[in-house]
Formats: C-alpha cells, structure tokens, sequence
C-alpha cells in the first residue's frame, strides 16, 4: 500500500510519515514514480499507532527543548541583570571611595591613624605645546606660557586622579606625602633633507606619593 494513500486515509502527514517510515524497521520499498509502498501483510493502523506514538514522543522532546531554551534565557538574562548591578554598585563604590580618599603632601591627618602602608605610588600625565611661529615682519606668534598655564592644571588633576586610583587598587583610601615632579622636552628630529625639525613642546607631571590605610581615631585637633 502506498504511504500516500495510508497518509489520506489515516489523515496524517505524508512527509513526516515517509520519514518514519524510511528511519523505521517497517517493511519498505521504493515506488516506480518515487513514492514508498508498505509491503503487504503488515497491520498498517499499527503502523499508523505507532508514527502517531513517534510524532507526540517528538513534539514532547520539542517541547521540553524550548521549556530548556526558554529556562537558559531567563537564567542568562538574570545572570547578565545581576553581573550589571554588581558592576553598577562597584562604580558607585569607587566613586564614592576615590571621592573621599584624602591626600596631603604631610605624612599624617589630623583625627587619623595610619594602619597599613602599601607603598610608592604615581600617577603621570603630559600636554604638548605648538612652537611659535614666524610671521610676517619677523614677528612671532603663539605663546608658549599662556598654553603652559592652561595645560599644567589639567594634567596635575589628571596625574592626581590616576595617583588615586592606584591607591584605590591597592585597597587603600588615603595617600601621604604628595609631591609633583615636572618635565619638560623640546624634541626635535633630522628630516629627510638634512634639516632640523622642531616638535611641539611635552611638559610632563607625575604626582607621587604613598598609598596608606587610615583610621578615624577620635576628633580632628582644631587648628
């Protein structure tokens, strides 16, 4: 009998039943126009029995998959909501520590004990400045100075901050003796010609210091 005709009869799925019937152990062949044919003396409502047994075994795996799938989700979506926070509350908490870290070019605070020393630390920062150029009549234009100026407070709060934060990697919330070196470069360099070219100007900073732990051990002294 033709599975396509079993398939009509029995109103099941011609496609998913050839399937079956090709991965099964059932009695089969190959028909002349491309279709299988159950061989006779086969009980086919067995047979049909039995796909219909197969296809609710597969939608149920189907099923518990996506229930898996669906259970992998929410537990990936908790974890990632979870990690966020945790990486959220980290932030707030090194920014509220590098905000109330105290630091001083002294070696102690009024009201503090010291109870652990961790060692040197630094922070580093630079600013380039343009030469000054010729013009006109000989005159020269830019002014070194003023960009100086305008630089050195950004890169001594730049080298701060990034002393801070070598304090704050070391799980401490203070830094004792700070002090800055600077350093300046007038690079320059051979061109292709021969000549000598002249680079802009690096002023660098370093904030140094030592990374401690303090103690409140009482009220500050008044000054």
């Amino acid at each position: 009998m033709k599975s396509k005709d079993i398939a009509q009869t029995y109103k099941i799925d011609h496609g998913n039943f050839d399937d079956w019937l090709l991965s099964s152990k059932v009695k089969h062949k190959r028909g002349l126009m491309g279709g299988i044919d159950v061989e006779d003396g086969q009980n086919i409502g067995e047979l049909v029995a039995s796909f219909k047994q197969y296809q609710e075994k597969k939608r149920e795996e189907a099923e518990l998959q996506r229930a898996k799938e669906l259970h992998d989700a929410t537990m990936k979506a908790a974890e990632e909501k979870a990690a966020a926070e945790r990486n959220q509350l980290a932030a707030e908490h090194k920014q509220a520590a590098l905000a109330n870290m105290l630091i001083t070019s002294g070696f102690n605070f009024d009201g503090y004990t010291i109870t652990k020393y961790s060692g040197y630390i630094s922070g580093d920062d630079a600013v380039q400045a343009n030469r000054p150029t010729q013009g006109w009549a000989g005159k020269l234009s830019g002014n070194v100075g003023e960009e100086l100026l305008a630089g050195l407070a950004h890169i001594r709060r730049n080298a701060l901050a990034e002393l801070k934060e070598a304090a704050f990697a070391l799980g401490c919330n203070a830094v004792i003796g700070v002090d800055f070196d600077y350093l300046t470069l007038d690079p320059e360099t051979v061109t292709p010609q021969g000549g000598t070219l002249y680079l802009p100007f690096l002023f660098a900073v370093t904030a140094n210091g030592n990374a401690v732990v303090i103690e409140k051990s009482g009220r500050p002294t008044q000054g």
